[in-house]
């Protein structure tokens, strides 16, 4: 097996950084005789902007906060050392060319402020993303404000609440598949809609038969996942959409899977009313970490009038941001979303065009089926048919030497990857989630697949060594349980255990 990145190496011991304080150092110094006056720092702030002391503040040299905070980092692992293989999670590489752009000048200083009259450049570039999105879903407008995905679902949600109190209908109940993104349940609850949970079959997919018993008068809309969590396509998909329409409902598809169809089939063909996008996911932009994120949403012409306020409008080539829409849910958020990640994403579509975006879903389907029949039988693959951008095996053939899905995912880390998703989704026991995306390469899951393969022998031959994994990282196998219900989040002056 080859040698996977981070399998082993230096790794730094560091403690914390009041521990290598020392009293005296200072980062920053200016030489005797230079002739500048000393000032107290009382008259250069704001009395408001100064801070108390804070006891064992540390002092440290420039270099010691260099080496301190590198070498914190090189204990992370990223998207730019390894590979991730996080099911539903669509982590893919993404192109130093997007944090390049949205860092001219022009862009990353430009005040949310400015007059429209200063900012038609980036009135331009939402204007044109929203309608790459629109055209990429075949909806007829998408709304960029909403800060992430599971904000862009609740928005669809309001939308769907807006419009029927606009034709005079309460409807109280949403269909959502137990195969759907937990957030799912959630925006619809928020919302004040009753969620009625739908099996799926026995194939893994909804069963219309089933919909069709809980459509009724009352159901607002249904909320799918296509390809579902599963990742797996809805191939009833157009008569589910029909059973919803034909009752007077709304389908809302949660836009996570999008990496699977970008370019070769649109949602709204497929009888979507309305969506959201993760930008983060399919459009490679950053993910996770806390920081800001993207998650617009699109709808059909009928419900466009609800979307959130204000929407950019275009005029002989001038930019403006319209605002009184009667109908709309109102604003998300301060401004108009998150501008840096929507450049990004708008840079993105503009180097891949067209047919780069499909040629994406296409490598990235290719690829989880190159795993799902490379692991197929040494793992247990619960729905072995065809998967589109991701696939979900079990534990259950190592499950009989007391090896479980937490075991396997720790065991792979001391291989020198981060491990897939696991214990998703809920409908498959002891769930072990891959999804490649496009931006791997076949030595790669070559890599990734022998390691599996190496820890499915591991299984067999001796169990018991998987349990001590991982131990070749910094921390081993943590108390998971301990560190949810009694999380230490203050350090406190004479501490010592961190």
């Amino acid at each position: 097996m080859r040698e996977n990145v981070g399998a082993r190496g230096l790794i730094f011991n560091e403690p914390l950084i009041f521990d290598i304080s020392r009293e005296g150092r200072d980062g920053a110094s200016i030489p005797d005789g230079v002739g500048l006056p000393e000032k107290k720092i009382e008259s250069l702030l704001p009395k408001g902007s100064l801070r108390d002391d804070i006891e064992g503040f540390p002092s440290l040299s420039e270099v010691d906060v260099v080496r301190h905070f590198t070498r914190l980092s090189q204990w992370n692992y990223g998207l730019d050392g390894g590979f991730y293989p996080l099911g539903s999670c669509t982590m893919k590489y993404n192109p130093k060319i997007n944090e390049d752009m949205a860092s001219l000048p022009a862009l990353n200083n430009l005040h949310p402020y400015a007059p429209e009259g200063l900012a038609q450049g980036a009135l331009r570039i939402m204007y044109e993303l929203s309608d790459y999105l629109a055209e990429i879903s075949g909806l007829a407008k998408v709304s960029l404000q909403p800060s992430a995905g599971a904000q862009g679902e609740f928005a669809g949600i309001l939308i769907i609440k807006n419009y029927f109190e606009s034709i005079g209908e309460k409807r109280h109940k949403i269909i959502v598949p137990d195969s759907a993104h937990g957030t799912n349940p959630a925006s619809s609850a928020l919302c004040g809609y009753q969620v009625i949970e739908v099996k799926s079959g026995s194939d893994g997919l909804i069963d219309p038969a089933e919909i069709e018993k809980h459509m009724d008068d009352d159901v607002a809309a249904i909320m799918l996942t296509n390809p579902n969590t599963l990742g797996l396509f809805e191939s009833q998909i157009l008569k589910i959409t029909e059973i919803i329409h034909k009752k007077g409902g709304l389908v809302y598809m949660d836009g996570a899977n999008l990496n699977a169809l970008m370019g070769i089939v649109k949602p709204a063909d497929m009888g979507v009313d309305i969506m959201h996008f993760n930008l983060h996911k399919t459009f490679s932009t950053p993910h996770g970490g806390g920081g800001p994120g993207s998650g617009p949403v699109g709808v059909t012409k009928k419900i466009a009038p609800f979307l959130p306020t204000p929407v950019i409008v275009e005029n002989n080539g001038n930019y403006s941001f319209q605002y009184g829409n009667k109908d709309s849910i109102g604003r998300l958020r301060a401004f108009y979303g998150n501008f840096g990640v929507m450049v990004k994403a708008y840079v993105y579509i503009r180097s891949m065009g067209g047919d780069g975006l499909k040629k994406a879903s296409e490598t990235a389907v290719v690829n989880a089926n190159y795993i799902k029949e490379k692991l197929k039988g040494i793992y247990h693959l619960p729905y072995d048919r065809e998967c589109m951008h991701e696939c979900v095996f079990s534990d259950k053939i190592q499950g009989e030497n007391d090896v479980s899905t937490l075991d396997i995912a720790k065991a792979i880390i001391d291989r020198g990857f981060h491990p897939p998703t696991i214990y998703f989704p809920l409908i498959v026991h002891g769930a072990i989630m891959m999804e490649p995306t496009e931006t791997e390469g076949k030595e790669t899951l070559d890599s990734f697949i022998e390691a599996l393969k190496d820890i499915a022998a591991k299984a067999k031959e001796d169990p018991g060594s998987l349990k001590a994994s991982p131990e070749k990282p910094k921390v081993g196998r943590l108390d998971e349980t301990q560190a949810a219900r009694n999380p230490k989040l203050r350090w406190r002056a004479g501490q010592k255990d961190g």
